[in-house]
């Protein structure tokens, strides 16, 4: 009778069959490539050239009673912004930087759009870095929201676009740190999950009389019937205006976020309630001559009465 085998010399003996099926390549353009070959190229990369991964969130809010045009041009704002998260308002007082700051490290932002709304006619906005700063308070004029202005143009929702900025940026500091915080503020960043990898619009940034007028255009290529590109097209391409149309005049500029050292500020600034009080007191001017006038006129008649008329009881009946 034969000695039976153990267990683990019969383990060790019989030699151990791998039946998973061999991993697939994975399917590129160029072909077919094998993972190890993806993980070693990935690999490469890392080491040689780490590069820089833009990961900016930008939230935007407002202040309550803010009014509907206004609101507007917010909901607009976040529409082209596919980077940007929204918020409920936030109550406009002195103690609105503290909750704003933790609002941001809340939704994991590092730039925020603060929409005031004071008197409902002034509009103000606040762009922050968070929470280390910089800060710009701007008043916002010429309001023109997308609904208003009912353009031809129309671009894909969450593309994103070219920033374009006139040669007057370059010349003081301020606007250089403006032009800077307002291209990273509505740069959209690359390979974000809600944006689109297209190129169809472009904002354009430009300075007249110390302000910044902002303008939203569409590219426009010209089609074929076959609804492609026609030949030569791409040197016949146009800029179609989709809105919204805004106008920015810096105030401030402060060191933090939501206040802090005044680093710049606007000589040229003269407030709206300024502005209505000097239009009230022109009024009030107008009003003022003309009660001088009729008391002038009042004491020349009495000064210099009339002579008595003789005719004046000629064609009166005889009692």
């Amino acid at each position: 009778m034969g000695r039976k085998r153990k267990h683990s010399e019969a383990e060790a003996a019989a030699p151990v069959k791998d039946d998973s099926a061999p991993e697939r390549p994975k399917r590129t353009l160029l072909g077919w490539k094998d993972k190890k070959e993806d993980a070693e190229e990935a690999k490469a990369a890392s080491v040689s050239a780490p590069g820089f991964r833009n990961k900016e969130k930008v939230l935007v809010t407002c202040s309550r009673r803010i009014s509907f045009r206004y609101r507007h041009l917010m909901l607009n704002i976040v529409s082209l912004l596919p980077h940007c998260k929204k918020d409920s308002k936030v109550e406009a007082k002195s103690s609105k930087g503290a909750t704003l700051n933790e609002l941001v490290e809340l939704k994991g932002s590092s730039s925020c759009l603060f929409f005031e709304c004071r008197k409902h006619k002034d509009l103000y906005m606040w762009m922050v870095k968070s929470p280390s700063g910089p800060s710009v308070k701007f008043l916002v004029n010429a309001v023109h929201t997308m609904e208003e202005l009912k353009l031809t143009g129309n671009h894909l929702k969450g593309s994103r676009p070219l920033l374009t900025f006139s040669s007057n940026f370059d010349k003081d500091v301020h606007w250089k740190l403006l032009k800077e915080m307002l291209t990273q503020v509505f740069g959209v960043p690359k390979e974000h999950r809600k944006s689109k990898p297209y190129h169809d619009h472009v904002f354009a940034f430009s300075i007249v009389d110390d302000h910044i007028w902002f303008r939203n255009y569409q590219i426009s290529v010209p089609h074929n019937e076959a609804d492609k590109v026609a030949r030569g097209g791409l040197d016949k391409m146009t800029l179609v205006e989709v809105g919204p149309r805004f106008c920015l005049n810096p105030i401030k500029i402060f060191g933090g976020s939501f206040g802090g050292p005044t680093l710049y500020e606007n000589p040229f600034y003269v407030s709206p309630n300024q502005i209505r009080a000097l239009e009230k007191r022109n009024k009030a001017g107008k009003f003022a001559k003309k009660i001088k006038a009729k008391t002038r006129r009042k004491m020349h008649e009495l000064s210099n009465p009339l002579e008595p008329d003789e005719f004046a009881d000629m064609w009166k009946d005889d009692e």
